[in-house]
């Protein structure tokens, strides 16, 4: 008898650990509607997505946030779901190809995932809200300077060769029209590629056509210069999104006063429309001090 319930209690075990082996099936989350804008108009049955959850409206709305009104009614998770990924990184890559739709091939979001150890501080520093908005931030100026992250290199090839200061003791040893504009924050000029190169540990003076043959190279370039120069303004995009200083700071040091101070203003404005807009994907806001 004793024997028989040994042998009940050993089947009943085996059972019990190959239930607890089997992989639990893991529903596929739906694909995101187009992004939730404040200032379109939605009326009963249209969908939008917002944070990385699709929404549908239950009537007539404008610039009531979904998750905050009882207009929307949730439909769940969309696209792998909204937040952090488990690499930390606040942007998933459903929302990367929500923002970036029409993106060339070589833009890819493991490219930029695996340049992020490089500048670990970077969308990574205060609250939730700030790393989002640093986030939305870099990637509102970088679709800007690429089209929608279309251009590799600088389409004007009538500019190359402006980019070599033979007053630099290193020269050009690319060649004079080496240096033009490549990457997310289209990195130009022999100093430049110099600088980066030496802070990534990659040889870009001799050899700067790595940025438009490698992506993980081309988003470490654009992470090194918003984290570690200033350009024509007074602090880095970095420090300016992270001290509350404002997006117009972020502008000021990419393209300083052809753009600001009344530069170009219709060019400011199409840097801050696309930052609302990724700042809304992110489900974060935009700060004050949009303008430079």
């Amino acid at each position: 008898m004793i024997r028989r319930v040994m042998s009940l209690l050993i089947a009943l075990s085996a059972v019990v650990a190959a239930l607890v082996v089997l992989p639990a099936a893991t529903a596929q989350a739906a694909a995101c509607a187009t992004a939730w804008n404040a200032s379109a108009v939605y009326t009963g049955g249209q969908s939008a997505s917002y944070n990385g959850r699709n929404y549908t409206a239950k009537w007539w709305t404008q610039n009531e946030r979904p998750g905050s009104s009882d207009v929307w009614a949730d439909q769940g998770a969309c696209g792998g779901g909204g937040g952090e990924q488990p690499g930390g990184f606040v942007v998933s890559e459903a929302q990367f190809n929500q923002m970036f739709p029409n993106r060339n091939s070589f833009y890819t979001y493991s490219g930029l995932t695996a340049a992020l150890s490089s500048y670990p501080a970077f969308a990574n520093t205060g609250s939730d809200e700030v790393k989002k908005r640093e986030a939305a931030a870099f990637l509102a100026n970088v679709s800007h300077e690429t089209g929608g992250l279309v251009h590799i290199k600088e389409v004007n090839e009538a500019n190359y060769p402006h980019y070599c200061d033979r007053n630099q003791p290193y020269g050009c040893p690319a060649g004079q029209a080496a240096y033009y504009g490549r990457g997310p924050i289209q990195l130009s000029w022999n100093f430049n590629y110099k600088a980066a190169g030496d802070a990534l540990g990659i040889d870009l003076l001799n050899n700067p056509y790595l940025v438009e043959q490698n992506a993980s190279v081309a988003w470490r370039t654009g992470l090194w210069y918003w984290n570690t120069q200033s350009g024509p303004g007074t602090m880095t995009p970095h420090n300016a999104i992270v001290d509350n200083r404002g997006f117009g700071e972020t502008i000021r040091s990419i393209n300083g006063s052809i753009e600001c101070n009344g530069g170009n203003p219709a060019q400011v404005q199409s840097r801050i429309d696309k930052f609302t807009s990724f700042a809304q994907i992110l489900g974060t806001t935009t700060g004050s001090n949009l303008y430079c």
